[in-house]
């Protein structure tokens, strides 16, 4: 008998890399939930778009602020994964999710927002040393939470850096050091998602950081 999917929640879904991981979770039969701000008068048409995307295919979507700590912890209390793929600037309202996740109790999976550079592992320049220091201390709540997690480094992401899109810098004039000739990893939107999603069912990724 196969096993029963994980109900995944998604923290973020309508935001730029958490597109492509509800979708990702949807494509592999998991009940998929996000959760989200509430629709405003002032929502754009891109968010409205993707709610009725997400809508159509089956994902459940709970609208709520993050402030709301009891409504998060009843919405936790339904699903086993949780994905936050929350922005720079709501880094630290991860907490707020963790605390939720402490009371509920049943999160098999916890993955917070990472899906970049290995905080872990460089030494950067500030300001952003400053950003990887946050994800820093995300994940060692986490750790001491005793909430089993996996943390995801994809580097950098190929769409969102512009490779394959119109540059208005095109014509810009830049500098290369050195010979020009160095590596570098960039990932595929998609497949970090299918990866991640993966993972959550995976025993081997569980308290682990996968690369």
């Amino acid at each position: 008998m196969a096993a029963e999917l994980s109900k995944v929640l998604i923290f973020g879904g309508t935001g730029y890399i958490g597109q492509y991981m509800v979708r990702a979770s949807v494509m592999m039969g998991h009940p998929t939930y996000v959760y989200a701000r509430p629709i405003t008068p002032n929502t754009g048409s891109s968010k409205l778009e993707l709610h009725h995307e997400f809508i159509s295919v089956g994902v459940t979507i709970f609208q709520g602020e993050l402030d709301e700590h009891e409504k998060l912890v009843l919405v936790l209390q339904q699903v086993d994964v949780v994905i936050s793929t929350l922005p720079f600037p709501q880094i630290l309202d991860q907490f707020k999710i963790i605390d939720a996740m402490k009371i509920a109790g049943n999160i098999k999976r916890f993955f917070p927002s990472d899906f970049g550079n290995e905080e872990d592992r460089v030494i950067a320049l500030p300001p952003f040393q400053a950003f990887l220091d946050r994800k820093k201390k995300i994940r060692r709540a986490t750790e001491a939470a005793g909430i089993p997690y996996t943390f995801v480094s994809a580097n950098c992401l190929v769409r969102l850096r512009g490779l394959f899109a119109p540059s208005t810098r095109a014509k810009r004039r830049s500098l290369v050091y050195g010979s020009g000739e160095v590596k570098v990893v960039l990932n595929f939107e998609e497949d970090i998602a299918a990866y991640t999603i993966k993972a959550a069912n995976d025993p081997r990724a569980c308290n682990r950081m996968i690369i």
